[in-house]
């Protein structure tokens, strides 16, 4: 059973998540929704990685947990339509396997709050409608097509198709990298990357931050690896070699890859200064503290960033440019 804290300190016990939300979300509407003090920040940041109903977080606690980590701008990334069929495992991939929502959702959302929020286009890719229905929302506006997160080979026909939609729109594709999970042929991907040169991809997500080392193994079981790094592995080589190709900072495996060698960090942005993009993908309910995943990288970022325009680019410059904000 989770346990939370009460306003007074004291630990409840027996409240469930939902609960729990629901009573956050009924004490953050206010500050949330009336409170532009919360934005007010002396340095923009955009954050390229979010999602509706991300575990069941409610929209007002969204709201105040990318106002309270002092994002300006952020992404919402929507999930293709529930599906049961093998790209989506039968169905436990759906929602992103972590129950967010769709385009619709995204686009209401940023409706609700245009001066904070863009949205991207997603769809189960081996759909026969899929280039379809992510074009009408890029014709909404979407600014990317993400996160494409389904068990398929990324050099598809399928996937292919969406390159080429990419490509017509002029917008990335993100794309998120889990060995024997999703987007299947990590190794090959430089295929695609050579293949089209005008679209430019976002790697996320195990596979894409394990292989920043040169030295990883064992890809199918060790997918968060500690310890030092060896620079040069597959990713770097990807950013290197590709100017098409960039990188994610979100999420723990992101996380991980920053903390795991600070001897490494600094280096690796200084290399990659112009390829790397801050994200969350942070499911917290707060914004702050050592539980939020977001917080903790904008906070590695700032560590880690060996000069501070390197880090207003990581933190603001480099999505800004590559998504034509």
């Amino acid at each position: 059973m989770n346990q939370f804290t009460s306003g007074r300190g004291a630990p409840e016990r027996n409240l469930s998540r939902r609960d729990f939300l629901a009573r956050t979300s009924l004490a953050l509407t206010g500050a949330a929704l009336a409170g532009c003090a919360t934005t007010a920040h002396a340095e923009p940041i955009i954050d390229i990685h979010q999602h509706v109903n991300y575990s069941d977080r409610p929209d007002p606690v969204l709201l105040s947990h990318q106002r309270t980590m002092g994002v300006t701008m952020t992404i919402l990334l929507p999930a293709g339509r529930p599906m049961m069929r093998a790209s989506t495992h039968n169905g436990d991939s759906n929602g992103l396997q972590a129950k967010a929502y769709g385009n619709e959702a995204c686009l209401e959302f940023v409706r609700a709050h245009p001066q904070e929020f863009r949205f991207a286009a997603n769809e189960v890719p081996d759909l026969d409608g899929a280039p379809a229905e992510i074009e009408k929302y890029l014709k909404l506006g979407a600014v990317m097509i993400a996160e494409q997160k389904f068990g398929v080979e990324c050099d598809s026909p399928e996937m292919q198709r969406i390159y080429e939609l990419a490509q017509a729109y002029r917008v990335p594709v993100l794309m998120h990298w889990q060995m024997g999970m999703y987007n299947h042929g990590f190794t090959r991907f430089h295929k695609m990357l050579a293949k089209y040169p005008r679209v430019n991809f976002i790697g996320h997500a195990q596979t894409w931050w394990a292989n920043v080392d040169q030295s990883y193994r064992d890809a199918a079981n060790n997918l968060y690896p500690k310890g030092p790094i060896t620079p040069g592995g597959l990713t770097e080589r990807y950013l290197a070699d590709y100017p098409n190709m960039f990188g994610d900072l979100s999420a723990g495996s992101g996380l991980n890859a920053l903390t795991r060698d600070p001897s490494f960090t600094p280096g690796f942005f200084q290399r990659h200064q112009d390829k790397l993009l801050y994200g969350s993908d942070c499911n917290d309910l707060v914004g702050t503290g050592e539980k939020c995943q977001g917080a903790e990288t904008i906070a590695a970022v700032r560590r880690f960033a060996p000069t501070k325009p390197i880090e207003r680019k990581l933190l603001h410059g480099n999505a800004r440019k590559l998504l034509r904000l």
